[in-house]
């Protein structure tokens, strides 16, 4: 089952079971992911794929994150509480996230098959890295684990 009816059976269990927080959640990903199917529909037709439906869920955690820490700035505990319920639910989508000591084994590939040695192969590092930790693990934390490997 894929994760477009796997979102359509939560949002019914959630409208059975009254809770608002889960649906509100489960609606905003649904949207998220209509949306994108409708930017790259072609002649009628529109269907992500897996890659595609973790982007979208990828950006939405960071958006909610990024409104957390705005939230919390700003003396909101209440936003901050709500969007960190619609994260936790975004997150039960997402796959498990690597561990550091998983991180840095793909970044120390991605270093020697690229040849990097300094701080000026970040940019060249930062992309493939990305691209092989796609939906796996948070952009700020392989940054930082590639910044550490390429100083040393």
């Amino acid at each position: 089952m894929g994760l477009k009816e796997t979102i359509d059976l939560d949002l019914k269990s959630s409208m059975k079971s009254g809770d608002k927080n889960r649906l509100n959640a489960i609606r905003s990903i649904r949207a998220a992911l209509l949306e994108k199917e409708v930017s790259i529909r072609v002649g009628g037709v529109g269907v992500l794929t897996g890659e595609q439906e973790i982007e979208v869920l990828v950006s939405l955690a960071k958006k909610r994150r990024d409104a957390i820490e705005q939230f919390t700035a700003g003396n909101r505990p209440d936003l901050a509480e709500t969007e960190q319920l619609e994260l936790s639910v975004i997150e039960e989508y997402l796959p498990e996230p690597l561990g550091d000591e998983e991180i840095i084994a793909v970044v120390q590939d991605v270093i020697a098959q690229s040849g990097a040695s300094s701080m000026k192969d970040i940019g060249k590092v930062m992309g493939q890295a990305m691209k092989a930790l796609k939906g796996k693990a948070d952009g700020t934390k392989v940054q930082e684990i590639v910044k550490s490997l390429l100083s040393a």
